[in-house]
């Protein structure tokens, strides 16, 4: 079995690096062959660009998704990105290990995301969901928070949990993903606020650290977060008549996996 971690930390000693060595060495005492994809250390560049593209289709202007298509077509697409996308390939199981920055993924990643899952040769209006390229593949999210996890039900000031992901888990669902529950560390401190010191604080690291590594040795008996397929969807996108209409937070809520409430060291 092969896996994937797509690790987006600046910081080479962050709690976000300590918990990507956690499954790394989890996944490979599991049986996994593990390859880390590290966007910051490999100098990915999340911003796309005309640049990236030494074949246009249009060079007068810069329509992306048509270049994204042409180049997947006549096989001109950038080499980072074509290293990605090879990854992705090789991959049963896919971590992707994130901090929590203004209510989203970081910059680095969300441009990963854009430039990685190309029109055309990943995605096409008939190749989505439940049909999606990546189909029969595991995506996992690991993500640490700096608020306590009373700040993130939907009645409090850093937004419902759910609605933030949401567009994450869609994203890789859309490309065919069975998108397992996220982990989920909460009260998550950087450096610089005087906590690193402090030895419940500590201790509280290595029990994450503890809880991460259990979660990954069920990774592949955990049921994926329920989604609906194409034929739950009208012409217009909407879903139709159907269980799935009025029951969908329903069952997010039920896809949750417990995540203690700890604090650790360094985003």
């Amino acid at each position: 079995m092969q896996a994937l971690i797509v690790h987006c930390h600046p910081e080479p000693t962050s709690f976000n690096s300590g918990l990507k060595g956690v499954a790394t060495d989890t996944l490979t005492s599991l049986g996994y062959s593990v390859e880390i994809s590290d966007l910051y250390a490999e100098g990915f560049d999340p911003v796309e660009k005309p640049e990236h593209y030494t074949n246009r289709k249009y060079p007068d202007f810069f329509a992306i998704e048509a270049e994204q298509r042409h180049a997947s077509e006549t096989g001109t697409l950038p080499r980072d990105v074509v290293r990605e996308i090879t990854r992705l390939r090789r991959a049963d199981l896919v971590v992707f290990q994130f901090p929590l920055w203004n209510h989203g993924v970081p910059a680095m990643l969300k441009g990963w995301f854009d430039r990685v899952f190309v029109l055309g040769g990943i995605h096409t209006s008939r190749m989505r969901h439940d049909r999606g390229y990546f189909r029969g593949k595991r995506a996992l999210c690991s993500i640490t928070a700096g608020a306590g996890a009373a700040a993130f039900e939907p009645d409090s000031y850093a937004g419902d949990i759910d609605c933030l992901m949401y567009p994450i888990n869609c994203e890789l669902y859309y490309m065919g993903f069975s998108v397992l529950p996220p982990f989920l560390a909460y009260g998550v401190k950087s450096r610089g606020f005087g906590v690193e010191e402090d030895s419940e604080f500590c201790q509280k690291l290595e029990d994450i650290k503890a809880e991460w590594a259990v979660r990954l040795q069920s990774v592949q008996q955990t049921e994926p977060i329920a989604f609906p397929g194409k034929d739950d969807w009208d012409e217009d996108g909407r879903l139709k008549n159907s269980n799935w209409r009025g029951d969908w937070r329903a069952r997010l809520q039920a896809s949750k996996v417990d995540t203690p409430d700890m604090m650790t060291c360094s985003r």
